[in-house]
């Protein structure tokens, strides 16, 4: 079984002494793609280095550049240029992880906005799929979205998707991908997306850790960091969840993703 990790944070410095360990981890686990997700200008240098370093072999190591909507405040044209110039590296598939976010509100409501547009048209110009975040934005992500991003056929995921089967449908008729992390796994939290993920298309479902955070079951109850090889958790849970044959649904995912980013299939 060949799986990807389509949306984890390797740049976080809790993996700064044991990078190597985690990568030997992910691939004894048959994750053989992962996505390392930039959150500001730092992290997302740190993911296009790391994905150069440890792209060997089978594995595929990507990365993505944005700025994450809890530090849209910190953001300038400057390094919103930064960013560009990183993302014209040939490791880079994706820009984000962007969006909104209104439940913590590190950020002003209208820096988030501001850098969530402008950030939209620079993926636009560099022809790069979109890594979205969502919270609490009371319909004002897809306003934008409907207003920035609608009938371009831009392609995209909702990471971490967390909504309702209204939020899922009108993300699917924009043509965008459904990311399922570890909440899947847990019994109380996980109990609703578990009914909405049997209604994914098939060829819109991603898997993802968002590591070192969201660690599924049973990994949970021994580790306190995610890493891209638990994604085999979030897997098989929706294999089991959509009656399906795990092997069949990794291949599945693996094609998807591999699309999404625009990444060889095979």
């Amino acid at each position: 079984m060949k799986l990807f990790d389509s949306h984890c944070h390797l740049n976080d410095t809790v993996y700064a002494k044991d990078m190597d360990e985690v990568f030997i981890r992910a691939s004894a686990a048959g994750v053989l793609g992962i996505m390392i997700v930039g959150i500001d200008s730092p992290t997302s240098a740190q993911a296009v280095s790391l994905a150069r370093t440890y792209a060997k072999g089978d594995a595929v190591c990507v990365a993505s550049v944005g700025v994450h909507p809890h530090d849209a405040s910190a953001c300038t044209e400057k390094i919103l240029d930064t960013l560009t110039d990183l993302a014209k590296n040939s490791w880079v598939k994706a820009w984000g992880e962007t969006g909104l976010d209104f439940n913590r509100m590190f950020s002003p409501r209208k820096d988030q906005e501001h850098w969530f547009v402008k950030q939209l048209e620079a993926a636009d110009r560099l022809d790069l799929p979109l890594i979205f975040h969502e919270r609490d934005s009371s319909g004002r992500f897809l306003e934008i979205l409907n207003a920035h991003y609608g009938g371009t056929g831009r392609s995209g995921v909702i990471h971490c998707f967390s909504g309702d089967r209204k939020e899922m449908d009108r993300y699917l008729n924009l043509g965008l991908h459904i990311g399922v992390t570890g909440i899947v796994t847990i019994e109380s939290r996980g109990r609703e997306l578990r009914e909405l993920a049997v209604h994914i298309p098939a060829d819109r479902l991603l898997v993802e850790t968002d590591a070192p955070y969201l660690t599924p079951a049973p990994e949970k109850n021994q580790f306190r960091r995610n890493e891209p090889a638990f994604v085999r958790s979030v897997l098989m849970k929706l294999a089991q969840i959509r009656n399906e044959d795990p092997e069949a649904l990794a291949k599945t995912v693996w094609d998807n993703t591999c699309r999404l980013f625009n990444l060889p299939q095979e």
